[in-house]
């Protein structure tokens, strides 16, 4: 089995007449994990995910899947991979058994038997046409489609945007029965941080196009925390990965709690803390990768 299905190294892309761009993306997905992709709209997500599945030319740096360099999906590889965005472009006027015998035609590996499998679990109508269908809906049968043309790994953008909560959490508990057998794995975004907090193995900050922060869901929840104090107090901090001036105090997030002054205030610490703090803070040169 392949220690990493996914990697990333040293990924740039630049735009004609924009600032934006990737700048020196790298992380790895292992098999078997679920890899939260975290950032404000416009980090770089979106970017980097279609540049992985070759729908944008990278300008630099390696893309490697399934242990073989790649630029773009082709062929069995295509099969490999399964993919949802936040909008998905399905024929609007076919009906759920149509999309089946369409897809069909396009996937060598196309499972009728799986696909109808989670259009039931997902209580999906057969015959509606898929214009008529929410955008809850639509997100579900995009699902259902990543999951019946044997994919190994699953690139989703915003893949639980239109669910409500019961919906979303039935989602999770699919996802992670996707990769209970440690041969598949998630690369998934979300704003919805507590869905990636419940699920995510791994985790990976990105904003404006440069990754903050790489580490394991149970290293940061283990070793890392949200201090509060003076500036002059977080200053003498040598672990800080970012922070924020709040008026007269400063918040903090740090790589070692355990070597933390004692007098420092530690505030309630989650994923959504985290991502909140190295969005509006100021980032910190020296990464933190794990």
């Amino acid at each position: 089995m392949l220690e990493n299905i996914l990697e990333v190294n040293g990924l740039y892309k630049a735009y004609a007449n924009s600032d934006f761009g990737l700048n020196n993306i790298s992380f790895s997905i292992p098999s078997g994990s679920i890899v939260g992709f975290i950032g404000e709209n416009g980090a770089g997500k979106t970017t980097t995910m279609e540049t992985i599945l070759g729908l944008l030319r990278k300008d630099s740096g390696q893309i490697k899947l399934f242990g073989e360099e790649v630029d773009s999906l082709e062929g069995a590889m295509k099969e490999q991979v399964g993919v949802v965005f936040d909008h998905m472009n399905f024929s609007k006027d076919l009906v759920v058994g149509k999309l089946s015998n369409v897809l069909s035609n396009i996937y060598q590996q196309w499972d009728e038997a799986t696909f109808f499998h989670y259009v039931r679990h997902f209580s999906l109508p057969k015959k509606k046409k898929i214009k008529d269908f929410s955008r809850g809906m639509t997100m579900k049968l995009a699902l259902a489609v990543a999951f019946s043309h044997d994919s190994k790994l699953l690139i989703l953008d915003e893949a639980t945007a239109g669910l409500d909560p019961v919906a979303r959490d039935e989602m999770l508990d699919v996802f992670l029965d996707f990769v209970k057998d440690r041969e598949h794995s998630i690369l998934l975004s979300s704003h919805i941080t507590t869905d990636i907090e419940k699920i995510a193995d791994y985790l990976v900050f990105i904003k404006k196009g440069r990754i903050l922060l790489r580490v394991s869901k149970r290293d940061l929840l283990e070793n890392y925390a949200i201090v509060q104090g003076k500036s002059s107090e977080i200053a003498k901090l040598h672990n800080v990965i970012a922070h924020r001036d709040m008026g007269d105090v400063t918040e903090a997030l740090v790589a070692d709690k355990a070597s933390l002054p004692i007098e420092l205030n530690q505030l309630d610490f989650s994923i959504d803390a985290i991502t909140m703090l190295l969005m509006k803070g100021e980032n910190h040169e020296r990464a933190i990768v794990k």
